[in-house]
C-alpha cells in the first residue's frame, strides 16, 4: 500500500466514521522535509485562511501523524466536505472540496410572524446568508422556528426545510411552515384557595381564557414566561395581604389531543394571615433614630404587607443616601410566631461609609454637547453624595427627550474608600423629525398636519420647529424656537412666529356664515425657574387680527367691526406660572398640574383689554388601574379704557375637551338676531372622570374606558346676546386608546337637563386630546 492511498483512506475514515488516523511505524522511513505545500480545489476561501489552520509548514518533517492532524484541523473548520492529503516528492498536496454557502433564506406559509424577525431569530442560532451550509446548524434553525411558534401558542405548527443547489456552489434554504391553529387557554383552575375567589386570582393574571378583546391583548395564548410572571403576581398578592405561609405547590399545563386547547391548574397553599407584633430599627442609626422611625409607615397590630415592608426599607435607604451614604443597606429580619400567626420585624441598618463625589463622567453623547447634560445635574462634583439629587438629575436628563436610555451608576474610587465617581451613560436618539398626520375630529372634520422639527440643534439643546395644521375650521402655521438655557441660570427663551385662521361660528344651525378670524403675529417669552417643578413666564408680542364678515355674520360681530374696523392690532404682555407633578403627561395616574396665565393688551395698540386663565388637574389612583381625574378651567376677560372686550379673544365651550354631549363651541351667549353662538369673555368648565381598564384587558394602560360628569358655560357682556342662563351639565362614558398615531378618545355624552336652544352632539371623538 503506497503513502497516498493510506492518506486518502484516512480522510474517508475521518469523514464517515469519525475515527482518528494513526500512522504505523512502517512510514517512519517515508518521512521527508516539506519543501512546498500546494492547495487544490479552493473556490471562495483564501489560501492564507487554509494555511492559518494547517499544522504543516514548509521545512517541517512530514509524517503520517502530521497528515492525520492536518486532516482533523481542516475538517474542524467546517469549511470542507472532503479533505485529501498526498505527497509528490517533497511537495505536500492538499485537495479540498468546499461546502456550499447559504445563498438564500426564504419562508413559506408564514402569517403569524414578520419574516424579518424570523431571520433575526435564525441569526441568533448562527444561520445567516453567506455562512457555509451545515445540516446540523439548519436542524437547530428549524427547531428555533418551531420554538418561536410555541411562544405564540401554535403547538400544532410544523416546520420542514428544503435545500436547493443554486449557482456558484451555493444552496437556497426554504423553511415551509404549516402554522395550524393557535392553542387557546380554555380554563384556569385553582385548587386550595379559600380566602380569595378564583375571580380575584384571575384578575391578577395576564393569561386568561378568550374574551372580546383577546385579539388585541393576546392574553389567551399560553407562554411559559407569562405564566412565571403570573405566578409571581399571585405570590405577591398573598404576601401583600399577610399570608407568609403562602406557597404554590404545583403547576399543571395540559394540552388537548388536537393541540387546540390548553388547561392550567394551579395548586396553592394559602396558610393563615400574619399580623405585625412589633417593628424595630437596629444597627448603626447615626443618632437619627427618631427621623428614620418616621419613615416607617408599618405599625404594630397591622396585617403584614410585603410591599409596605419594601417601601419602609427603601425609604430608610433613600434617606441615608441623602446624607452621603451611597452604599447603605437595610435588611429585614423577621421573627415568626407560627402558633399565634404573628411576626416581629427588625430592620438591621448598615449605613456603610459616607462618601462624596469625585467626578461625574458622561459618555455616549456623540452629538449632544457635554454641557447640555451637565447643566441638568443636581448632584455636584466635590460634594457629598446625595441619592435624592442623583435621582432628580436622572429624571431631568430623561425629560430632555434627546436620549432613549439614561443609565446612572455609582462607581467606588479604587484605593479611596470615601470617594465615588458618577458615570452617566446616555444612548442618543435622532432628535430631528418630519411628521405627516391625517385624522378626523367630530367637530373639525378632516385634519391634516405636517411638521419639521429638530429638538437638539447642533447638539446645543435648543429646538427649532415648523408646524402646519389644516382642517375644515382652522389653519395654523407656526415657527417656534426654544432655548432652555438662554442664561446660565436656566432661564428659558421661547420665540414664536405664527399665522392662524379660525371659524369659531361654523356650528350654527341657523345660518351658514363664513366668518373668520385671521391672526398674524410673533411673541417672545422667558421662563424663569423658581424650583424644580415651578416656572414663571414673562413675555410680550405683537399681532394683527383681521375679521372677515359677510351678510350672515352675527350682528354683534358686525357691530364690532363697524366700531373698530376689520383689522385690529395688538401688543399684549403676558405673565404666567406652571407646576407639573404628574407621573405621566400622556397617561397620568397620580399627581397634579396647575397653570395660570394673564394677558394685558397694552395702550401701544388700539386694543385695550386684560384676560386671565387658570387650569388645574388632579389625578388619584385609589385602586389598581382605577384613576379619578379632576379638571378645572376658568377664564375671565374685560375691556379697558371704556373699550369692549375684543371678540377675537372670546372663550368658547362645549364639545370634547370641554362640556361633552354638546356641539363644540355651542354653549354660552347667542346672537340676539341670528341665534348663532358667539362666545364670551367669561368661561368656567369642570370635569370629573373615572378611568379604569377595559374589562378583559388586564391592566393595560393604553386601552381604557371612562365615565364622566362635565359642567360649564360661557358668559358675555349684556347687550346683543341671549341664552347664557346658568351652567350646563352632561354625563356619559367613553373609550381611550393610546394609538400609534396619538391618543384617541371617543365618548358618548348626554345632557343632564335640557334647555331650549341648546345644541347637542351625543357621539364625539378626536385624536390628541386630554380630558
Amino acid at each position: 500500500m503506497n503513502f497516498e492511498t493510506l492518506l486518502t483512506r484516512s480522510a474517508r475514515a475521518l469523514t464517515f466514521i469519525g475515527l482518528s488516523v494513526t500512522a504505523t511505524s512502517g512510514f517512519a522511513a517515508d518521512s521527508f522535509v516539506v519543501r512546498d505545500i500546494r492547495l487544490e480545489g479552493l473556490q471562495r476561501i483564501e489560501p492564507n485562511t487554509v494555511f492559518s489552520y494547517l499544522p504543516i509548514k514548509q521545512g517541517d518533517t512530514f509524517t503520517a501523524n502530521k497528515a492525520s492532524d492536518a486532516i482533523r484541523a481542516l475538517y474542524a473548520t467546517g469549511f470542507f466536505n472532503d479533505v485529501k492529503i498526498s505527497a509528490e516528492g517533497d511537495v505536500v498536496v492538499v485537495q479540498v472540496q468546499e461546502r456550499p454557502a447559504v445563498g438564500t433564506i426564504d419562508f413559506a406559509g408564514v402569517h403569524e410572524f414578520d419574516k424579518d424577525n424570523l431571520v433575526k431569530a435564525l441569526n441568533a442560532v448562527g444561520l445567516s446568508l453567506g455562512r457555509y451550509y451545515d445540516k446540523s446548524l439548519v436542524d437547530r434553525a428549524q427547531q428555533e422556528l418551531k420554538r418561536q411558534y410555541l411562544t405564540r401558542g401554535y403547538y400544532a405548527a410544523e416546520v420542514t426545510t428544503t435545500v436547493t443547489p443554486i449557482d456558484r456552489d451555493r444552496v437556497g434554504l426554504l423553511f415551509s411552515v404549516i402554522e395550524g391553529p393557535s392553542a387557546k387557554i380554555r380554563q384556569v383552575n385553582f385548587i386550595g384557595n379559600k380566602v380569595f375567589s378564583d375571580r380575584e386570582l384571575h384578575d391578577e393574571m395576564e393569561l386568561s381564557t378568550p374574551n372580546w378583546f383577546s385579539w388585541y391583548t393576546k392574553n389567551d395564548l399560553y407562554s411559559k414566561d407569562k405564566l412565571a410572571d403570573d405566578l409571581e403576581k399571585i405570590r405577591t398578592y398573598y404576601l401583600d395581604r399577610g399570608y407568609l405561609e403562602f406557597n404554590i405547590e404545583s403547576t399543571q399545563v395540559s394540552l388537548s389531543p388536537d393541540r387546540k386547547d390548553m388547561y392550567l391548574t394551579l395548586t396553592i397553599h394559602e396558610g393563615e394571615p400574619y399580623t405585625i407584633s412589633g417593628i424595630h430599627l437596629a444597627g448603626n442609626l447615626l443618632n437619627r433614630e427618631a427621623e428614620l422611625s418616621k419613615l416607617i409607615k408599618i405599625k404594630p397590630g397591622e396585617r403584614f404587607s410585603a410591599q409596605k415592608l419594601k417601601d419602609a426599607t427603601k425609604a430608610v435607604v433613600d434617606k441615608l443616601g441623602e446624607y452621603g451614604y451611597a452604599f447603605a443597606t437595610v435588611n429585614a429580619q423577621p421573627q415568626i410566631d407560627q402558633e399565634h400567626h404573628k411576626v416581629d420585624l427588625t430592620l438591621q441598618v448598615d449605613p456603610s461609609r459616607r462618601v462624596y463625589v469625585r467626578a461625574i463622567n458622561i459618555t455616549g453623547n456623540t452629538r449632544t454637547r457635554d454641557e447640555v447634560v451637565r447643566r441638568e445635574m443636581r448632584q455636584m462634583e466635590s460634594s457629598w453624595f446625595d441619592s435624592n439629587r442623583l435621582a432628580l438629575s436622572k429624571d431631568r436628563i430623561n425629560r430632555l427627550g434627546y436620549f432613549t436610555d439614561v443609565d446612572v451608576t455609582t462607581v467606588p474610587v479604587e484605593g479611596t474608600p470615601d470617594q465615588v465617581d458618577i458615570d452617566v451613560k446616555v444612548t442618543e436618539k435622532p432628535t430631528g423629525s418630519i411628521s405627516l398626520g391625517l385624522g378626523y375630529g367630530s367637530g373639525e372634520g378632516p385634519i391634516i398636519s405636517a411638521g419639521v422639527s429638530q429638538d437638539n440643534v447642533f447638539g446645543s439643546g435648543t429646538s427649532l420647529a415648523l408646524n402646519v395644521n389644516t382642517a375644515t375650521t382652522f389653519r395654523t402655521l407656526t415657527v417656534t424656537q426654544v432655548d432652555p438655557y438662554f442664561t446660565v441660570d436656566g432661564i428659558k427663551r421661547i420665540t414664536d412666529v405664527y399665522y392662524r385662521t379660525s371659524e369659531p361660528l361654523y356650528y350654527s344651525n341657523v345660518t351658514d356664515t363664513s366668518f373668520r378670524v385671521i391672526t398674524l403675529g410673533a411673541d417672545l417669552k422667558f421662563g424663569i425657574p423658581f424650583s424644580e417643578s415651578d416656572m414663571v413666564y414673562f413675555g410680550t408680542g405683537i399681532e394683527q387680527n383681521r375679521l372677515d364678515v359677510d351678510a350672515n355674520t352675527p350682528k354683534s360681530y358686525v357691530d364690532y367691526v363697524n366700531s373698530f374696523g376689520r383689522v385690529s392690532n395688538n401688543v399684549p404682555v403676558t405673565v404666567g406660572w406652571s407646576r407639573d407633578n404628574r407621573d405621566s403627561a400622556l397617561v397620568p395616574s397620580r399627581g397634579y398640574f396647575t397653570q395660570f396665565n394673564a394677558e394685558y393688551g397694552t395702550p401701544l395698540a388700539r386694543t385695550n383689554y386684560y384676560k386671565t386663565d387658570v387650569q388645574a388637574q388632579y389625578y388619584y389612583s385609589f385602586a389598581r388601574g382605577f384613576v379619578l381625574g379632576l379638571n378645572f378651567q376658568g377664564g375671565y376677560g374685560n375691556g379697558l379704557g371704556g373699550d369692549p372686550y375684543p371678540i377675537f379673544k372670546n372663550y368658547y365651550a362645549g364639545g370634547i375637551g370641554s362640556v361633552r354631549g354638546y356641539e363644540p363651541s355651542s354653549l354660552g351667549p347667542r346672537d340676539a338676531t341670528t341665534g348663532d353662538p358667539i362666545g364670551g369673555s367669561k368661561m368656567i368648565v369642570g370635569n370629573v372622570e373615572l378611568t379604569f381598564p377595559l374589562p378583559g384587558t388586564g391592566y393595560d394602560r393604553t386601552l381604557r374606558v371612562f365615565t364622566f360628569v362635565d359642567g360649564g358655560n360661557v358668559w358675555g357682556t349684556e347687550g346683543n346676546s341671549v341664552g347664557a342662563n346658568g351652567l350646563r351639565y352632561s354625563y356619559g362614558a367613553g373609550l381611550e386608546w393610546i394609538s400609534p398615531i396619538g391618543p384617541l378618545k371617543l365618548d358618548f355624552g348626554l345632557p343632564i337637563v335640557k334647555h331650549a336652544g341648546d345644541q347637542y352632539q351625543k357621539f364625539q371623538f378626536q385624536i390628541g386630546t386630554s380630558f
